[in-house]
């Protein structure tokens, strides 16, 4: 018996403008150990139908038809019932794993009150389990990490917490909504390779929500992709992702990034062409300079080495990408560049001048010459502003004498230069979409017209179409305005599609650097054939092989 079977199931939401219909006729089904992906864009209703067999959706949204988990219906269940089907029967693993942990309980603790709310066990009993569950989640150290708070772990370290809070009471159906969002590449393949594993040692049925499709392409056994609240395909991952039907799943695969290999014995194309350093740029002084920079934090036997003597220099027109895992110091040194950390030695150079010795004034008219744009406009952008108050905020803290007037018109011109309609800006951004909410951010780093962009993560919360389309905006952007752009990401296959040199991290130090299309096509170091090999391809076929030669090279490097 399936685990999960949705028939004709009908989600709307009442609005202040009318009704929105989020899910239309969906009809699926998960099986025991098995993992069905739910695909589409932002906007297509995958979350929606999650939190619907969760019985999870808001007060102002009304579910119709039928959601059945292990024989028990959810739509129109009450409260109690639900609460008896959550944690025990169906769990969750969310997005975001520092907004799903409580920041001021222990990790254990966490862990023992989902099991002491669904099994009649003592207290000391639950916390054992606890350390047992982390243990198996792969957290090393698991006694002393049970007593640890969320904000003392690493990000991959916290979504390890929540899958062990999420598998507790060893649910039959795990929904797992954009689960490695957040997460480099190889704790996402260390995440997938965990789930896998539980998948197949319970029974668990897994859906598995995101727009990741080479995540899809790892760890799917079928696909279902949604458009507009409706399913429009569904079939095995190799059929879907292969031999797409319909008109949208192949407008669909055809935005996603492909990262290049060198060689595929398969003889199945996965690639598409890595971006080359262009010959000729003029040989004039870089818009930013990093030179032997180490940043140290603490003091002592706790301190901690972010950066240790690294070198970047990014010239005008020019993008750099800085990769590696979290914790090598790619935030760090975009922070330097920002002036927002203050280097232990070495030099930070900002439009020829020594952006360390520069004070007052000097400082905020180097600084005004910067435009930011990070991973969460929600978080970013002030939600008691509009549009046109958050793009013109710049011009207010750096063009004091400029008058109301003119600001407006140079709003109106960055929106036109991010497409987007200049209706939008008497607008909140929450009555955005992301897409919509992430150029308004790109608007507003560019709306002082600075000679260097700094981008951490810029695309990382997006789906693959809508990537698509900010990548390209600021592509072009780059071209007219011929700013430098210094783009932070872990994702490697947009790295090689969107810049021309590339700086490969590791524990604070650069472990290689150079034209993308040499050093993510040809690597020089192990660690960055490891971390090549982790990106996931969305095509089964190469991915099940990468898959098993990544294993084998960790097993002989373990052994």
């Amino acid at each position: 018996m399936s685990i999960l079977t949705t028939t004709d199931l009908g989600i709307t939401f009442a609005t202040e403008s009318g009704t929105v219909d989020a899910g239309r006729g969906v009809t699926l089904h998960v099986e025991p150990g098995e993992t069905l992906a739910l695909v589409g864009e932002s906007g297509s209703g995958k979350s929606t139908v999650a939190l619907a067999a969760m019985g999870l959706l808001p007060g102002n949204a009304t579910a119709t038809g039928s959601a059945v988990v292990d024989g028990h219906e959810v739509v129109g269940a009450p409260e109690p019932a639900l609460r008896s089907l959550r944690g025990s029967t169906v769990s969750m693993v969310f997005q975001e794993p520092a907004t799903a942990l409580d920041p001021l309980t222990r990790v254990g603790a966490q862990i023992a009150e989902v099991i002491r709310n669904h099994q009649d066990v003592s207290a000391t009993d639950a916390a054992a389990r606890a350390v047992e569950l982390l243990e198996r989640v792969g957290i090393p150290s698991p006694a002393a990490r049970a007593k640890a708070y969320p904000f003392e772990l690493s990000g991959g370290q916290r979504q390890r917490v929540v899958i062990a809070m999420a598998i507790a009471n060893q649910p039959k159906l795990l929904i797992a909504d954009e689960p490695t969002t957040a997460l480099d590449v190889t704790v996402q393949a260390e995440i997938l390779e965990l789930l896998r594993g539980l998948a197949a040692d319970t029974g668990t049925g897994v859906l598995l929500v995101t727009h990741n499709m080479g995540v899809v392409a790892d760890f799917a056994d079928r696909v279902a992709v949604m458009l507009q609240g409706e399913i429009v395909e569904t079939g095995l991952v190799e059929d879907v992702l292969l031999r797409p039907q319909h008109d949208y799943t192949k407008r669909l695969l055809a935005a996603v990034p492909r990262l290049t290999v060198a060689s595929d014995p398969t003889g199945t194309s996965s690639t598409s062409s890595a971006r080359s350093d262009p010959a000729g740029r003029p040989d004039t002084a870089p818009v930013v300079d990093l030179r032997d920079v180490s940043v140290t934090f603490g003091r002592g036997a706790r301190a901690v080495h972010a950066l240790r003597g690294i070198d970047i220099a990014v010239h005008a027109g020019e993008t750099v990408g800085l990769v590696g895992e979290s914790g090598s110091g790619k935030s760090t040194a975009a922070r330097v560049a920002l002036g927002l950390v203050r280097p232990t030695a070495g030099s930070v150079h900002l439009f020829g001048t020594d952006l360390v010795r520069s004070r007052g004034r000097a400082r905020r008219a180097l600084r005004s010459g910067i435009g930011v744009v990070l991973q969460d406009p929600v978080a970013s952008l002030d939600a008691r502003m509009s549009v046109a108050e958050c793009i013109a905020e710049p011009l207010a803290v750096h063009r004091r004498g400029m008058s109301s007037a003119d600001r407006r018109r140079r709003v109106d011109e960055v929106l036109d230069a991010v497409r987007l309609p200049r209706t939008l800006a008497s607008r909140a951004p929450r009555e955005l979409s992301g897409g919509q909410r992430q150029r308004v951010s790109l608007a507003r780093a560019l709306v002082l017209s600075p000679r260097l962009l700094v981008a951490d993560e810029p695309t990382s919360a997006l789906d693959v179409s809508v990537q698509e389309t900010v990548l390209d905006v600021l592509r072009q952007l780059q071209a007219d305005l011929g700013f430098a752009c210094l783009f932070v990401s872990h994702d490697l296959a947009v790295v090689q599609q969107f810049a021309e040199r590339v700086v490969v991290m590791r524990q604070g130090g650069v472990e290689e650097q150079g034209p993308t299309g040499a050093t993510l096509v040809h690597p020089e170091t192990d660690y960055t054939r490891r971390l090549l090999a982790a990106v996931p391809v969305p095509d089964p076929v190469v991915q099940r092989r990468r898959r098993a030669d990544r294993l084998a090279a960790l097993g002989t490097v373990t052994a």
